[in-house]
């Protein structure tokens, strides 16, 4: 039975930012920072002072659709055990350091890669892929950390979300402005390029990922992580590899085979659609494979449902009727800010503002708003009924847009830039540490990392598609009438929360949902 958030005093509120587990997530989530921004700004910055071309550098984001998949081997780490690490340190803990061991050696790879070589920009993709592979991982993960260290308290759920977020943005920085720092110190520049400088920078990074080897070993594993443990034949759990990593290859090999018999296209639209194609024939193609070993019975059709299938029809199930609203409402509850955020940079330099002027507001300021609007929502949390936050949490995010809209009329204002990007970066750190606390609340503890994962893709899916076609909707409306539309874009949001709300949370969040273990 989850507390009733309102018999909670202030002080005690403030006091749970204390607690062991929300320390434990702050330190998880600078672990869980630290990669992404390796694979992004930092190494597209590396590869551009070595001479490598842009077309060339943004394909190195294709390493990062492991965020966009990790649902896929999610179940994996939810049901087989680790030799050795899952006995000594047990279900959660093992898998955390496994991928963070494998985070560190992916790094050190790219750091002993030269990609002035062009033969060399192979391995380098390779180290990648590895980096963006082995940090979805850990995600995963730590996701389901925080969902059982806190099983039964709605209230803590926001709480962790909101130190983890804090922990997480501190790490993008370290790995994004530091890295960039440190590679400049040491000598690297756009004019003059010193492999070493990097190298030294990635390995400094890949030292630093030593707080969340340290924290994993020092935290504690949840009591309810073993939950699903199942007991399995050796050969079983091997026959899951087997399958998973046939597939994961069909589904490299036709992406890499279908690239090259895309046409030459300068339209960004039919360049996406085309990508669209390539992305879609790779996945039917994993599907197929998996589906055909699965049927020549090299893996068990019952092993597979367990594994990948159950997870599914698990929700569908406890929410009925109500699970295609609740799906609803994951993948289009973020969408304002994030459709906004898209071409936010490129807005605030059409208004005539200089890059360190964006760096100081949107790079420092705004993070510290963000940070402390994910503490404001897991204080509140802790105070308000979760889907009352919900919906606090929907309005502020969207209408916080109208000041963009007044920013769009008054053009270069430094002051109210800062007050549009202050009141938007709070709203969306508390959106986003009421969010994350809803969806864990949306999860069965028997397949926590599965189920949380398949939710964090759907939340982003819809908003950053959307979000790619920004650009030509401010060429049609302009900015004034985009943002506007971005407003309204909320409206329906806050219909799916109402009708949520009725529906399903008449009880706490975790009576109407959560299985008890």
């Amino acid at each position: 039975m989850a507390q009733n958030p309102s018999k909670k005093t202030w002080l005690s509120a403030i006091g749970a930012y204390g607690d062991r587990r929300a320390i434990t997530l702050f330190f998880l989530g600078f672990s869980a920072g630290i990669p992404i921004l390796l694979i992004f700004s930092s190494l597209s910055l590396w590869l551009r002072e070595a001479g490598v071309d842009r077309s060339t550098v943004t394909m190195f984001s294709w390493a990062a659709l492991a965020y966009s998949f990790k649902f896929v081997w999610a179940p994996l780490i939810d049901s087989l055990p680790l030799p050795l690490l899952t006995r000594v340190l047990g279900k959660r803990r093992g898998w955390l350091l496994w991928s963070q061991l494998a985070v560190i050696a992916a790094i050190c790879c790219m750091a002993l890669v030269d990609p002035v070589n062009d033969t060399a920009l192979a391995y380098m993709a390779a180290g990648a892929v590895l980096l963006g592979f082995s940090s979805a991982t850990q995600d995963v993960v730590i996701d389901a950390y925080r969902i059982e260290a806190a099983a039964d308290n709605v209230a803590m759920q926001s709480v962790t979300a909101a130190t983890y977020n804090a922990g997480y943005r501190l790490g993008m920085i370290v790995a994004g402005a530091g890295a960039l720092f440190l590679a400049a110190m040491l000598g690297s520049h756009e004019q003059a390029y010193v492999y070493r400088a990097w190298q030294q920078t990635y390995f400094i990074m890949a030292g630093v990922m030593g707080i969340g080897v340290l924290t994993t070993l020092l935290m504690r594993e949840p009591p309810v992580s073993d939950i699903r443990n199942i007991s399995r034949p050796t050969a079983d759990n091997l026959r899951l590899v087997f399958l998973f990593v046939v597939s994961v290859g069909g589904f490299v090999a036709v992406f890499a085979q279908v690239g090259r018999m895309l046409p030459e296209t300068a339209s960004p639209i039919s360049g996406l659609l085309w990508e669209a194609l390539r992305l879609c024939s790779a996945v039917i193609a994993a599907a197929l494979i998996g589906s055909g070993i699965v049927k020549s019975g090299l893996v068990p059709k019952q092993l597979a449902v367990d594994t990948w299938i159950h997870p599914i029809t698990d929700f569908f199930k406890r929410y009925g009727e109500s699970a295609l609203l609740l799906l609803a409402l994951i993948g289009v509850y973020r969408i304002s800010d994030i459709v906004a955020g898209v071409i936010s940079n490129v807005f605030y330099q059409d208004m005539g503002f200089s890059k360190e002027e964006i760096a100081a507001a949107v790079k420092t300021f705004g993070v510290v708003m963000a940070v402390a609007g994910g503490f404001l929502g897991g204080l509140l949390s802790q105070k308000f009924a979760l889907m009352k936050m919900m919906m606090a949490g929907a309005v502020l995010a969207s209408i916080t847009n109208l000041l963009f809209v007044v920013l769009a009329y008054r053009g270069h204002d430094v002051a109210f830039m800062y007050l549009a990007v202050g009141f938007d970066n709070l709203a969306s750190g508390l959106a986003g540490a009421v969010f994350i606390a809803f969806l864990s609340a949306l999860t069965n503890i028997r397949f926590t990392a599965v189920q949380y994962a398949i939710f964090s893709s759907l939340m982003t899916l819809l908003p950053k598609t959307l979000g790619g076609y920004s650009g030509a909707m401010v060429d049609k409306i302009g900015y004034p009438g985009f943002f506007t539309l971005t407003t309204l874009l909320g409206v329906p949001v806050l219909i799916l929360v109402y009708w949520a709300e009725k529906r399903l949370f008449g009880k706490t969040p975790a009576e109407a949902g959560r299985e008890k273990p």
